[in-house]
């Protein structure tokens, strides 16, 4: 006849690995596998929240005092392409290796990235229909592609997450969506200024709330 391990035996036999002691390390296991697979990492979004604020108020500094508005002059440019760039080279590789063998939630299934590239695809052909059509340029050029986008993406991220019953992406869709309808109606110069500290607020919200996510799924004992 097997006999189940006397837990109580183990611990007079010189072993100290009582109940309590086991949850703190399932605890601690819990949170440091939570923080490893965690596409969105709290680390990576302060830094982008800190760029794009950086980068996008720079921005609004060369155009705030542009009458009539002309658009970021040659010097920023450089800053806003490399900007872009990093952070998407950052984001695919961070997601890559935490979603690696995971399967479920984390990942995303090709269906939902085919959406969400075709959000930010779709919105440039109006920019040149908006061109085409004699729009001014400091809205085809600067406040429609800062802004619409953010709208579009924004929401489309928002509702792929809620139909996932993924809360906290989603809101950070939402707040995506809601900065780029603020900048669109801050004109052309005022859009780089609300866009920057907008994203920036989200951003760091976001981080805040995957924090505060990993440290309230503390196991007790």
């Amino acid at each position: 006849m097997n006999h189940t391990p006397d837990t109580s035996s183990a611990a007079g036999n010189g072993g100290d690995f009582d109940p309590r002691q086991a949850a703190a390390l399932l605890d601690r296991t819990t949170q440091q596998t939570r923080r490893h697979i965690e596409p969105a990492q709290p680390w990576l979004l302060a830094i982008r929240a800190v760029m794009v604020m950086a980068v996008l108020g720079t921005v609004w500094l060369s155009v705030r005092g542009q009458h009539p508005y002309k658009g970021p002059t040659s010097s920023v440019l450089p800053f806003v392409f490399v900007f872009v760039v990093v952070n998407f080279l950052a984001t695919v590789t961070v997601r890559k290796r935490a979603t690696a063998g995971v399967s479920g939630r984390s990942r995303l299934r090709p269906a939902e990235i085919a959406v969400l590239a075709l959000a930010w695809v779709a919105v440039f052909p109006l920019i040149g229909a908006m061109a085409r059509a004699g729009v001014s340029g400091a809205i085809v050029y600067s406040l429609f592609p800062l802004t619409v986008p953010l709208i579009v993406a924004g929401l489309t991220w928002a509702g792929i997450e809620a139909a996932r019953a993924d809360w906290r992406p989603c809101g950070t869709g939402t707040g995506i969506a809601i900065v780029g309808a603020v900048g669109l109606f801050a004109g052309p110069a005022g859009a780089w200024a609300v866009v920057g500290v907008g994203l920036f607020i989200v951003l760091l919200g976001s981080a805040a709330a995957i924090v505060w996510r990993q440290r309230r799924s503390v196991v007790r004992p």
